[in-house]
């Protein structure tokens, strides 16, 4: 059951300080009994076979086939022509509210938007990191969303969703944007609220032990309808991995549907009304590609994407996409031969988003053996089990048939391979996904680069995302994108860049550009870091209290809003000073007084510092860790990620899970 804290909107869960924005009373309709909330509709069980399996079928008169990552596909083409137009009210709306000194907002846009070429073009990309990331970055999404109960009042950055173009997650930011689209674009304050009858966003019981299900009998059921429905997946001729039962048991918290919706499917949110309409930003989800062969995941592995449309790679190696809605078809060098027949329903959200999150597969191969107080025989058999499918290299997700084998046979590493394997989007340190929003195709303006990264010893970020996606620039693999400079994780924290939003690249002269090259986005971090709340919970913590889980919301949405612009009266207008600058430059329009202060404040200006310097104010000694930024409290003594991953019930379940699935297959 949700917490009746649960109600409240995110603007009055606890937070212990005045702000700057008027007071807000809970409306009506939240204080309802949570029992009585409408169900979340949700998108649509597109699979052919009713269930996880996918299924040969007809391929239609025009056969699917692979395309060369040149340019957008026609799909995302003619979707943009519809959604950036319908940015437009909510952009001025946005730019309004924020009131920049000296700017006519709404005359601006209205000249720029005829054309849009100029009309900013904008994107969040939300960090892997577990559900830490996930909550932290619902957090950001909710304050950006106008939907949310008070985030258009002062202080708020709400409908800066509604004017935003692109939203990419990984990881635990991909179960975010995933259980968004997959629960037909529902709020966050929605599906923190839920629902009777319903385990969507109930963290409080883990995946090991299941939704809502009393008793080891009961979670012994749960685990063997997850292994039923991959069966399925293999009993039809489909290779599976752990990847599949993490994707299936994590979907019971995902996705609003009867068993975690198991027939529901990534290229279904094509067909979704509110993205079909393009009221809804261009969803994405990022993984690796790990090479045959391959062990250690490096910055030159070949980023994927997984969008409604096409699942793929604008790196040199691949340099290709394919239709996600026929994965698993017999393409071969680009085509599907002569007699062939398509598959459908291989795109599950729940395969999807575990592999983007396929970090997790590893940490149970490197702590099941670990837990102390199991019986021998039950260790025994779920270790078999899981070292079996370590050999066969099945720790990864696998796309078999590989949809592009014998494609760019020249500099594709995975060219003459039957299965394309597939890892965690953030092996590569690239863990804020960033890769398809720098592709000059696009032509992103600002990326909102939530990072809920944990890099320290304790949890928090250092900015490591963001040097590994501008240190991947320099070399071929980058195939000519670029990406503003950004310092090295000991400036992050002896600067305090970590511990506060930070703009980089605010200065378009600052780059040399070569033929074909285009200006990046200007990118602006936001760090997870303790404003209102404990935020630093370990990635692998299994389960979540309904106060925790909502202290970490409302602490993303204070990170969003800077606590309603308590931490600086102008923090809405420096948002929008960010939105808007690429567009100025472009246009040549002079940058107003009141941005070029907001840019002194939060631009970084190039400033290094030396490997022995001390840690930031406040960060407690040798080990970083900050303070409070609202409110009072010593995060040292609350510190979520001090300890380590408790065994006990829920390993129990899990391990009881694991024989089960040994016993089903």
């Amino acid at each position: 059951m949700h917490h009746p804290l649960a109600l409240l909107p995110l603007a009055l869960l606890p937070f212990t300080t005045t702000t700057s924005a008027e007071p807000v009373r809970i409306p009506p309709q939240q204080q309802q009994n949570n029992n009585e909330l409408i169900a979340v509709p949700r998108a649509l069980p597109d699979a052919p076979s009713g269930g996880y399996a996918p299924a040969q079928v007809p391929c239609p008169a025009t056969k699917p086939s692979i395309r060369r990552a040149d340019v957008l596909s026609k799909n995302e083409t003619d979707w943009l022509a519809k959604r950036r137009p319908i940015t437009v009210d909510p952009m001025i709306d946005f730019l309004k509210r924020a009131n920049i000194e000296g700017f006519d907002a709404e005359a601006y846009i209205k000249k720029v938007a005829d054309g849009v070429k100029d009309l900013p073009n904008i994107a969040i990309a939300v960090s892997g990191g577990g559900y830490r990331a996930l909550m932290n970055g619902a957090g950001f999404v909710a304050a950006a969303d106008s939907r949310t109960t008070d985030s258009t009042a002062a202080g708020g950055i709400g409908g800066l969703l509604q004017a935003t173009t692109y939203f990419s997650g990984l990881s635990g930011g991909g179960w975010l944007v995933t259980s968004i689209y997959a629960n037909n674009y529902s709020s966050v304050q929605t599906l923190r609220d839920g629902h009777k009858g319903s385990s969507i966003w109930d963290f409080d019981n883990s995946i090991f032990k299941g939704p809502d299900l009393p008793g080891i009998l009961d979670t012994a059921r749960y685990w063997k309808d997850v292994a039923g429905q991959v069966k399925d997946k293999i009993t039809a001729g489909f290779d599976a991995s752990i990847t599949d039962y993490w994707g299936r048991a994590l979907s019971f918290q995902l996705v609003d549907a009867p068993d975690g919706g198991p027939a529901y499917t990534f290229s279904s949110i094509s067909e979704g009304g509110d993205f079909s309409n393009a009221r809804a930003p261009f969803p994405i989800l990022v993984a690796d590609g790990r090479a045959p062969g391959e062990k250690i995941i490096s910055l030159n592995a070949t980023v994927y994407e997984f969008n409604p449309f096409e699942m793929g790679s604008w790196d040199p190696t691949t340099f290709g996409f394919a239709p996600i809605r026929y994965l698993a078809s017999n393409f071969s060098g680009g085509v599907i031969p002569s007699g062939g027949k398509c598959v459908r329903g291989f795109d599950s959200v729940s395969y999807v988003f575990g592999t983007s999150s396929s970090l997790f597969n590893a940490f149970l191969l490197q702590n099941i053996s670990s837990v102390s107080g199991v019986p021998d025989f039950l260790l025994n058999a779920a270790t078999d089990l899981l070292e079996g499918l370590d050999k066969d290299k099945n720790d990864i997700a696998v796309y078999a048939p590989n949809p592009f084998l014998g494609w760019n046979n020249d500099t594709n590493p995975s060219a003459d391979a039957l299965q394309l394997d597939l890892v965690d989007g953030g092996m590569d340190l690239q863990n804020i996904p960033l890769h398809p929003l720098i592709q000059p195709a696009r032509a992103v303006d600002v990326i909102f680069a939530v990072d809920s990264s944990a890099d320290t010893t304790f949890s928090w970020p250092n900015g490591t995302a963001l040097r590994a996606t501008y240190d991947r620039t320099h070399g071929a693999i980058a195939n000519g994108t670029l990406f503003p400079p950004v310092p090295d994780d000991v400036t992050f924290v002896a600067l305090g860049l970590n511990n506060r939003p930070t703009f980089f690249g605010c200065d378009v002269k600052n780059f040399t550009l070569s033929a074909g090259q285009t200006v990046p986005p200007l990118v602006v971090y936001v760090p997870n870091a303790p404003y209102s709340a404990v935020s630093n919970f370990s990635t692998f913590k299994p389960s979540y209290t309904d106060e925790e889980r909502n202290g970490m919301i409302r602490n993303g949405y204070d990170a969003g809003t800077q606590g309603n612009a308590t931490l600086d009266a102008r923090w809405p207008a420096c948002v929008a000073c960010a939105v808007m600058s690429r567009s100025w430059a472009r246009t040549g329009t002079a940058v107003p007084a009141e941005c070029s202060s907001c840019f002194e404040r939060y631009c970084w200006n190039g400033t290094t510092v030396g490997s022995n310097a001390g840690i930031v104010s406040g960060a407690g000694g040798e080990e970083y860790q900050p303070a409070f930024k609202i409110g009072g409290g010593d995060v040292s003594t609350k510190s979520a990620a001090a300890g380590g991953f408790g065994v006990g019930r829920s390993v129990w379940a899990l391990l009881v899970g694991l024989v089960v699935a040994v016993v089903v297959l």
